[in-house]
């Protein structure tokens, strides 16, 4: 799939690119990396919440289109650029209750978290998890539950209440859209939808349908990220950026 094939469709507003390209020199490219890696993050986090003519965005949902895409890692990224910021408190959700990894991306526990915050009663703070940087964590949860029945309640909507009123911000990443229906009903709850899309993988024909299907249950599309994409071409070129 070319970059520009879904998302010069896709995208309501600005589209960030997640994904730093590749360069061919590995010895120097490491630190062109980071930098690269930083400034689209920062695009990203501009675009979808301090983007003053958007308005005030707090909840954010991120859903892949296929499973091993990269979306948590983008979720995760964003939540760090954003809480790193100094504009608010940024608490992140893995609302992925079939195959949580948030917790593993930031090295913490999934003895409690979503499942049992919506299973038990208690301020919806008392379930997260305080990382490094002001920024927080709510995992998937360690409650064998059926995801289904747990996201189908009244409750949740309560609970997400509870969490934007709260945290300034809150990032929720989602299973894959094409797959489950998870990201449709957070999406509903919240200000929209961050798509992720990986690059040569991510058919523009799926892409198009996935924005219909989230129009059709009026969830907001803010924006694509195009992950995973690779561009071959001399690290002087990257500089002029």
């Amino acid at each position: 799939m070319a970059p520009e094939s879904p998302l010069s469709t896709i995208a309501r507003e600005d589209i960030s690119l997640f994904s730093p390209p590749a360069v061919r020199s590995q010895s120097r490219s490491s630190q062109l990396y980071r930098e690269l890696k930083s400034r689209e993050e920062a695009k990203l986090v501009k675009g979808v919440f301090l983007n003053s003519q958007s308005g005030t965005r707090r909840a954010v949902v991120f859903s892949g289109l296929e499973r091993g895409n990269g979306c948590t890692t983008v979720c995760a990224r964003a939540a760090e650029n954003l809480a790193s910021q100094g504009e608010g408190s940024v608490c992140i959700v893995d609302a992925n209750l079939r195959f949580p990894a948030l917790h593993e991306y930031f090295g913490a526990n999934n003895l409690c978290g979503l499942a049992e915050m919506l299973l038990q009663s208690g301020p919806a703070r008392q379930f997260a998890q305080r990382l490094p940087g002001g920024l927080y964590l709510l995992t998937s949860g360690f409650h064998d539950f059926p995801p289904d029945s747990l996201l189908s309640t009244d409750r949740l909507r309560l609970r997400m209440n509870e969490l934007c009123s709260e945290f300034d911000y809150v990032l929720i990443d989602t299973p894959p859209l094409n797959e489950y229906a998870d990201a449709i009903s957070f999406g509903q709850l919240a200000d929209g939808i961050v798509l992720v899309l990986e690059a040569n993988v991510t058919r523009r024909e799926k892409a198009q349908e996935s924005k219909a299907v989230l129009e059709s249950a009026q969830v907001k599309v803010l924006g694509a990220v195009l992950n995973k994409r690779t561009y071959p071409i001399p690290e002087a070129v990257y500089r002029r950026l």
